[in-house]
């Protein structure tokens, strides 16, 4: 075992049973530059989706080194800890996601990402451009606390290390959807997650009841047409021009289709291929993009109107197209259960301040952590990585160069893990 879990459970035969929140407090303080020094490291060596495998097994050991109760290689690259608590009670899941995106990193940062890696067939840069390397640093965090803290567990706590959340290579299974399938929730009563955001500031949680996140379909679109020299476009058939159509024509689904009174949706195409040389038309191009939707039967219409308007948009064009819909991701709606959402809400008000909880709008962003909510009642919260003196106008997007959490903000989401798997548990003890 590690020297500062020794401690921390030496801290804890004197603070406990009768733990104090001041008591819970000072080992929380504790093991903060620990979480820090692991995310800076997880930061510095990014991975990508089913490809976690440092990552992996940095969690594996740590988690080891805790005692507890550890699978690896979990949908593909996942790892499982098992604490199990000395009084009965209920399996408390608590999941990070561990997978990295292909962004080269503009941060100037002492640890950033200098990693190179193969995405889709090419070598990209990499970095961890929207969090999960603090989500994996918190979640070990609320690992070595919990863990000093089993003989006065009423329960069990399965931490869920989850890879893939981005969405597996094509022709993979992977994420939350694969570890449900292994069997991952069979045993689990409830579970909470949590994404940091650097649009919202340092010390504050935002949360919804019921649908918190859009269910996403990404897709792949390959135009056929006819190869031809660029000095005479009349021999071929262009699946350029055919492409230019196609994103036009998919953004009136949403504008004429779409009863937006009713729920959002949306319609990106992120990534278009096609073509070598200037003076060539190519025989064939590839889409690929996403769609958003928060109720069903709008996204069965949606799906059917995508599905007419590119077909129709490239035969008028004498072309063909090839449609994968879904293409490699398809996650439902991230709904949190409305009770437990009332439940934990003093829970979260508690450690952060009740001025510092918002009630937020449904966000058109998704996440796989919703197939753990399809199984048991789940809870997903969004913590502040905003650094406070940033002007309330200014702040960088996920998945981009320029993202950057302050990290003192990890501190707060260290205590939500925490703070709800210890009230949910003494919650059930007493019913």
């Amino acid at each position: 075992m590690s020297s500062r879990f020794l401690m921390l459970l030496a801290c804890s035969l004197v603070a406990f049973p009768a733990f104090s929140q001041a008591s819970l407090e000072a080992l929380l303080d504790d093991v903060e530059p620990a979480v820090i020094e692991w995310r800076r490291d997880f930061h510095a060596n990014p991975e990508l989706s089913n490809r976690e495998f440092r990552t992996a097994s940095v969690v594996a050991d740590h988690l080891r080194s805790l005692g507890l109760e550890v699978e690896t290689e979990v949908a593909h690259t996942g790892v499982i800890g098992i604490l199990r608590g000395a009084h009965p009670g209920p399996m408390v899941a608590l999941r990070a996601d561990m997978d990295a995106l292909p962004v080269k990193e503009r941060v100037d940062l002492p640890f950033k990402s200098e990693v190179v890696s193969l995405y889709r067939g090419e070598e990209v840069p990499i970095m961890h451009a929207c969090g999960h390397d603090t989500h994996i640093a918190m979640l070990m965090g609320a690992a070595e606390v919990l863990s000093a803290m089993r003989e006065d567990l009423h329960g069990s706590i399965k931490f869920i290390f989850q890879p893939a959340e981005e969405g597996p290579p094509p022709g993979e299974e992977g994420g939350a959807e694969l570890m449900v399938k292994e069997g991952v929730m069979e045993d689990v009563d409830v579970a909470f997650g949590l994404h940091i955001n650097a649009g919202t500031y340092v010390g504050q949680i935002n949360y919804r009841p019921r649908g918190l996140m859009a269910a996403v379909d990404d897709f792949r679109i390959v135009l056929k047409g006819k190869q031809a020299h660029g000095s005479a476009p009349w021999l071929g058939i262009d699946p350029i021009v055919t492409a230019a159509q196609v994103v036009n024509n998919l953004q009136t689904i949403v504008s004429r289709n779409m009863q937006l009174t009713k729920a959002a949706a949306v319609v990106t195409v992120g990534s278009i291929h096609g073509g070598v040389r200037s003076n060539i038309i190519p025989e064939d191009l590839e889409m690929l993009g996403t769609i958003r939707t928060f109720d069903p039967e709008m996204r069965e219409t949606l799906h059917k109107r995508f599905r007419e308007i590119v077909g129709h948009t490239a035969a008028s064009n004498g072309a063909t197209a090839e449609i994968q819909l879904p293409y490699s991701a398809h996650y439902p709606v991230t709904y949190n259960d409305p009770d437990l959402t009332a439940s934990m809400l003093p829970t979260l008000e508690r450690i952060a301040g009740a001025e510092n909880i918002n009630l937020i709008d449904a966000v058109t962003g998704a996440e796989d952590f919703s197939y753990f909510a399809r199984e048991v009642p789940g809870l997903y919260v969004f913590v502040g990585g905003k650094p406070l003196d940033l002007p309330a106008d200014q702040s960088v997007s996920h998945h981009t160069p320029d993202f950057f959490i302050d990290e003192s903000g990890m501190k707060l989401g260290l205590q939500a893990y925490v703070n709800l798997a210890l009230d949910y548990m003494e919650m059930a003890s007493r019913q």
